[in-house]
């Protein structure tokens, strides 16, 4: 039987990628990429020549399956995704589960994902955290906000340029416009930033500075002493 191997890619520098992972990405039967080109233009960085098979959110439910069926017959398969962790927020999760369902053996390499920095550089507290990744854009999107108002954890979300200030006002809206909040965008990139302080400064900012790039939003949980 063959194994499915989960691989971190970078999300911006191209050096944050782990020895580990290359020699699994040249050792694999074949790659599933999320965009071949995109992944094409990594795997041309590090010399690797090896097959790109389509894998995406698009087509995942009709190809897990057959990926499945390959791994049994004992192929060894490298999923990754444009950047960051397969399936944290990114397609991943339904081939996983099929895999663990048929009893192939799923191994996730540690590596890239733009949480994790923007929440250690947050100066909140990370020993305990949610994520809770890209709201929704419509439906549901102010019921999850409001859910959230009392949560102590620090929470992390993902977020795209276009709706970014949104989000903070939102949050603002929920959450008080005192609560702390860190917003860090183009993470391991040329031009990474991270805007701390309140959200009503945050908001400020980005109302000043149009908001570009891929931005993750890490805010202070709320303190029942402060009443926030």
């Amino acid at each position: 039987m063959g194994v499915l191997y989960v691989v971190p890619t970078p999300v911006g520098n191209m050096e944050d990628i782990t020895l580990r992972a290359i020699k699994v990405l040249k050792e694999a039967d074949f790659v599933l990429a999320e965009d071949t080109r995109t992944s094409g233009i990594l795997l041309k960085h590090f010399d690797i020549s090896n097959k790109l098979v389509s894998h995406h959110k698009f087509n995942e439910h009709g190809t897990s399956a057959a990926v499945v069926e390959r791994l049994l017959a004992g192929a060894t398969a490298a999923l990754i995704s444009d950047a960051g962790t397969p399936g944290i927020s990114d397609p991943g999760f339904l081939l996983i589960r099929e895999a663990v369902k048929a009893g192939v053996e799923v191994q996730c390499l540690p590596g890239a994902t733009a949480m994790i920095p923007a929440l250690v550089s947050s100066g909140l507290p990370c020993d305990r955290f949610c994520f809770e990744g890209f709201l929704p854009q419509k439906k549901g999107r102010r019921s999850r906000i409001k859910a959230l108002a009392g949560e102590e954890r620090t929470m992390v979300f993902y977020e795209s340029p276009y709706r970014v200030l949104k989000l903070l006002e939102q949050l603002a809206e929920e959450f008080g416009t005192e609560r702390r909040v860190s917003v860090c965008r183009e993470i391991s990139k040329i031009h990474e930033e991270c805007v701390r302080g309140t959200l009503d400064e945050a908001m400020a900012h980005f109302r000043e500075h149009e908001p570009r790039g891929e931005f993750v939003v890490v805010v202070a949980g709320n303190d029942p002493a402060t009443k926030s």
